[in-house]
């Protein structure tokens, strides 16, 4: 049975009822004031530590006062947009940063990305050292999640940067490009990596297209969120086209499916257009909601190699799915209302996950079954007219923190998009239920 469109757009959209201030919403307000935060991390000592996407800095903060403390300036970082000082992981006295910077010694700005390691001495981030640099670097779709994980490798996401939109719509997806040389960084584009402390390349990683590099999985759009369950296992979380945000486990060289797969491999409400092969392309205007003639498509279905399917998304809708919603025609600000929420990062606690959004005011909990595998639920914990980034939880799991951006659209009271943001740049303290 098809859903009608407005009836099925009603559905996704009701969530809790919107709160007023972060009191109403069960909320403390730990500090404001935040340039950009985009990474915060409990420390040993309790304090958080916190990047900044567009401040370039990463700070100490107090969560019992809100008092900030600089303990890095990274004067080589570059922000225009997505890029920034992004992931952060903490392995004391070792901190590693991912951020952008220029790689040309001239007057043209050439972003590229670098993960740094530092050391943490007295609360202050000396002695740098390159980890890796000269992986691809843009302003839009750069992930930039970075996670140790329980074998003591960084894991590090890079989004597809944009291609095959808006002003990148000449450039191809590389997300399904293997490196056809172990250093061939720029298909590294649509993957998580894999490394060594070091930088090396692990010697266990897979062997792909012929070639072992840092490379451990591919087929990705945008996957901002990374973290470990207690068990092992991986996931991820990823931002989807028009629909169909994705959670992930993410297992040894495994596909994703992007972009010839958004969601599951069910021909639903998505085609892959495929702007960049377009002989005209350079000619066209781009467009969300009309692919030309020109523009090659193809169906999910007619895309044969094997994929892992996401454990749940948001959301899946059909075909018949109207993605003009009138709430959001003023300006053509189409995406608010499309059936996304932009996860923009992921956590474990208490046997589920935690994935903060950027569209619906919320963070979802995802209750996962006993083994990890599956998501058997998935609830908003409030509802608030913010941008949430990241969180980060305490270490029995009750307590959550949560930053919010300091700048961006996202959806008001009545479903409509605004940038007037309840509490932007902050980090707020709430409870996790059993």
């Amino acid at each position: 049975m098809r859903i009608p469109a407005l009836v099925l757009a009603a559905a996704l959209t009701a969530t809790l009822p919107l709160s007023a201030s972060a009191a109403e919403s069960g909320f403390r307000v730990v500090t404001t004031g935040l340039d950009g935060p985009y990474e915060i991390t409990l420390g040993p000592d309790g304090f958080i530590c916190t990047t900044e996407k567009s401040g370039l800095r990463v700070l100490r903060i107090d969560p019992k006062t809100g008092e900030k403390h600089v303990a890095a300036t990274i004067p080589d970082a570059v922000h225009t947009s997505q890029d920034g000082v992004l992931g952060m992981a903490l392995r004391l006295p070792h901190v590693f940063l991912a951020y952008t910077y220029d790689s040309d010694p001239g007057p043209a700005l050439e972003r590229r990305t670098k993960i740094v390691r530092f050391t943490s001495v007295d609360g202050q981030l000396r002695e740098p050292v390159d980890v890796i640099a000269g992986l691809p670097g843009g302003t839009d779709h750069q992930s930039a999640r970075l996670v140790l994980g329980p074998d003591s490798k960084l894991y590090y996401t890079i989004g597809d940067q944009g291609a095959n939109q808006f002003s990148q719509m000449c450039q191809p997806i590389e997300a399904q490009r293997l490196p056809v040389a172990a250093d061939d960084r720029s298909a590294y584009l649509g993957k998580v990596l894999r490394l060594n402390l070091d930088g090396s390349i692990p010697a266990d990683n897979p062997v792909l297209n012929g070639v072992r590099s840092h490379v451990y999985t591919y087929g990705h759009r945008n996957a901002q969120g990374l973290v470990f369950g207690p068990t092992g296992i991986l996931y991820s979380s990823e931002q989807g086209p028009k629909t169909d945000d994705e959670v992930n486990v993410i297992m040894r060289g495994k596909n994703y499916g992007w972009p010839h797969v958004a969601g599951y491999r069910d021909d639903k409400a998505y085609v892959y257009g495929n702007w960049s092969a377009a002989p005209d392309c350079a000619d066209l205007d781009y467009s969300d909601l009309v692919i030309p003639p020109s523009v090659p498509q193809t169906t999910e279905s007619s895309w044969q190699p094997g994929f892992v399917p996401p454990i749940r998304t948001f959301h899946t809708v059909p075909s018949s799915y109207d993605f003009t919603d009138e709430k959001c025609a003023e300006d053509e600000q189409w995406y608010i209302c499309w059936p996304t929420v932009a996860p923009a990062s992921l956590d474990y606690a208490r046997g589920s996950l935690l994935m903060p959004a950027l569209k619906d005011g919320t963070v979802h909990r995802l209750r996962l079954s006993h083994d990890g595998t599956r998501v058997t639920s998935a609830e908003p914990l409030f509802r608030t007219v913010n941008r949430y980034r990241d969180t980060a939880v305490s270490p029995d799991g009750k307590t959550v923190y949560v930053a919010t951006d300091s700048v961006g659209r996202t959806r008001d009271a009545d479903g409509k998009p605004t940038d007037a943001l309840a509490n932007p740049g902050s980090i707020l303290e709430f409870k996790l239920g059993s």
